[in-house]
């Protein structure tokens, strides 16, 4: 879906001032781009042009700060404080992408209906004095700060970077050595309220006060102080000990997912400007555990919004799989790391979450997504946790998690561009020598795997372009301007050469599907093409009222051969589909599936889909696999999405 809208042109930004801002200790390895420094085409790129259409722009932003103006919350389970940061960092996402006269308006508005509702000493945020501190209500600050500051970076504004300290400075007020301990507040075991450390470090960058980084040292000093909230240990939640020590997400102190990955998230920021390497450390384990022990094919696994080694689950049916609070998080703590890094791991995992857990949560045209999201089963919109705000969590974090693709999707580092993410459309980046380098990519990958890249620079440059050579890919093919160049997969292959204009480079990955077993060991299988799960649909495959069953062929296996199918997929508007080699009661035939993201589109009770398949397949209870609509919402029945 495209958006009629005028562009506005890419300018620089004011330097935020207000004591002035802080370079980091630690540099990030990679950089994002600039502004308006990226445009994707193709199937991806309409998704991204749909939420923001569709979802964020759409958002009208009365409801999300009339709890603001209002501060009549007070019992633990309120958080509509969190609605307006969320969905604003989302805005300021769109608006870095592609900077309209539509987004920044938005921005505008969005900013100073939030600021208006400031009490008389600066405290942004849903609840009267004598109810501070309690519930959520830390957590909710952090996302007014978040939101704050992501206008303040997107238009250097300095009442608003104030507005931003005056706010903070009323936490200050109340926490804090001799003071109430942060860890000991809010929900969650003082995971939420300590998650605060990430904009209390992006507040000390950006205006050089050291009483912030003073307190986000302090927040990180509580986690290994006794709290009450963890009485069995008599050194709190112990974050980084626990992390460095290999501690399994599943076995820290508390192990609700979106909380915890948000605590690191600040803890990444922290590092950055302070070179604490152990930060750097803790928050790289941490990532390693849930790359080991939680995550499934198609992204992090949960059951409840908690860790659940979900990497030997994900066969079964879960209740509450897969929150995409959950993902989204995940995405932008591997963000993080990435910057820090430039560890391919990062990139590969970011991209098996935009397409397969993360596109498959929300809605077609984009206005809606999922809370939970199954591996098997069927589509169920989140509910709506907040009539009068019109929202729930996941609704607001979905869109944060897909408008960061094109802060990743090409990056640059010290000796040159770094390309992540391939994808029809451009980026222009700065080279080491300061002129501008335009990386064009022709592809319709992931359908096709021919991937062809053109260079435009005005004049000739030595510098290193790297291309992230994805691990799956066990067979890759690249060449510059037809001179083959060997890779590796789970690499960045860096070319180092004098480039100029015109030059062309060709990659072609390998997208043989490929079958895998379940980690349980049960039997069961899956299929993946590149970086896409397969998924049966009951639109393509339905049951048969027969006592039959099926097999895979795995006469190549590891590989096995798939047959596109584009009639099936223009059939269901699925982005792909494959017919599948297999025997049916000893006879060759074929059973189609789609790729994961398009399957269950319809959203409805009666549209099932299945991804682990055991062998033998009973074809008359193909998505009799446990996982339905109860296992998948909060409600007793079943959620509808909104209208349009």
């Amino acid at each position: 879906m495209k958006m009629n809208l005028k562009i506005l042109p890419v300018v620089a930004l004011a330097a935020p001032v207000l004591g002035g801002s802080v370079q980091p200790v630690a540099p990030d390895v990679f950089r994002p781009p600039a502004a308006g420094a990226v445009r994707i085409e193709g199937r991806l790129g309409a998704k991204i042009d749909q939420c923001i259409a569709n979802r964020v722009l759409a958002q009208p932003v009365e409801p999300l700060v009339k709890p603001y103006r209002d501060k009549a919350e007070e019992g633990f389970k309120d958080w509509r404080c969190e609605y307006w940061g969320k969905w604003y960092t989302s805005l300021a996402l769109a608006d870095a992408y592609r900077p309209t006269a539509a987004t920044r308006a938005k921005l505008d508005e969005g900013a100073r209906a939030l600021v208006a509702t400031a009490a008389p000493d600066g405290y942004l945020g849903t609840r009267q004095p004598e109810h501070r501190l309690k519930g959520w209500d830390v957590w909710g600050r952090k996302y007014a700060l978040l939101g704050l500051l992501a206008y303040v970076d997107r238009t250097g504004d300095a009442p608003t970077l104030a507005a931003a300290s005056r706010h903070m400075d009323t936490l200050l007020a109340q926490t804090g050595a001799g003071k109430t301990n942060i860890a000991d507040i809010g929900t969650h075991k003082g995971l939420a309220a300590s998650s605060i450390l990430e904009p209390t470090v992006l507040l000390y960058q950006r205006t050089g006060e050291k009483k912030y980084l003073d307190y986000a040292q302090y927040i990180v000093g509580q986690w290994s102080q006794p709290s009450h909230h963890v009485p069995q240990c008599t050194n709190g939640l112990r974050l980084i000990e626990d992390s460095l020590a290999g501690v399994t997400p599943v076995n820290m102190r508390w192990n609700k997912a979106y909380e915890m990955m948000s605590c690191y998230e600040g803890l990444c920021e922290l590092y950055r400007f302070t070179g604490e390497k152990n930060y750097l450390n803790a928050s790289i384990k941490l990532a390693e555990g849930v790359l080991s022990q939680e995550t499934t094919i198609i992204g992090p696994g949960t059951r409840g919004e908690h860790w659940c080694s979900g990497h030997t689950n994900q066969t079964a049916a879960v209740f509450q799989p897969m929150e995409t609070c959950v993902t989204a998080t995940w995405m932008k703590f591997l963000y993080q790391l990435l910057r820090l890094t430039g560890d391919v791991r990062f990139a590969d995992e970011l991209e098996r979450n935009l397409y397969n857990g993360l596109l498959a949560a929300q809605m077609p045209d984009g206005r809606w997504w999922a809370y939970f999201s199954g591996i098997n089963g069927e589509r169920v919109p989140s509910l709506m946790q907040h009539d009068e705000v019109g929202l729930s969590c996941c609704v607001v974090s979905g869109p944060r998690g897909l408008l960061l693709a094109p802060q990743w999707a090409v990056m640059t580092a010290a000796e040159g561009p770094v390309v992540n993410l391939y994808f029809p459309g451009t980026a222009e980046v700065a080279t080491p020598g300061g002129q501008k380098v335009m990386i064009k990519q022709q592809t319709e990958y992931p359908i096709a795997n021919k991937i062809e890249i053109v260079l435009e620079l005005a004049k000739p440059e030595a510098f290193t372009l790297a291309l992230r050579i994805p691990a799956w890919s066990a067979n890759t093919s690249l060449t510059v301007n037809g001179e083959a160049v060997p890779v590796q997969p789970g690499s960045y292959a860096k070319l180092q050469r004098t480039w100029k204009g015109g030059d062309r480079i060709q990659l072609v990955p390998d997208l043989r599907g490929r079958i895998v077993k379940a980690p349980d060991g049960n039997g069961q299988l899956a299929i993946l093409r590149g970086p896409l799960v397969l998924a049966l649909d009951s639109r393509l495959t339905p049951e048969v009222n027969i006592e039959a069953k099926a097999l895979l062929d795995r006469s190549a296996a590891p590989f096995i051969r798939l047959k596109p199918n584009p009639q099936a997929a223009a059939r269901i508007g699925a982005w792909m589909a494959f017919d599948v080699p297999a025997t049916v009661e000893g006879q060759p035939q074929t059973i189609t599936m789609c790729d994961y993201a398009s399957a269950g589109t319809a959203w409805s009770v009666t549209n099932c889909y299945r991804v682990w398949l055991p062998q033998p397949l009973w074809l008359g209870n193909l998505y009799d696999t446990g996982q339905t609509w109860p296992t998948l919402t909060h409600r007793h029945f079943r959620p509808v999405a909104p209208p349009r």
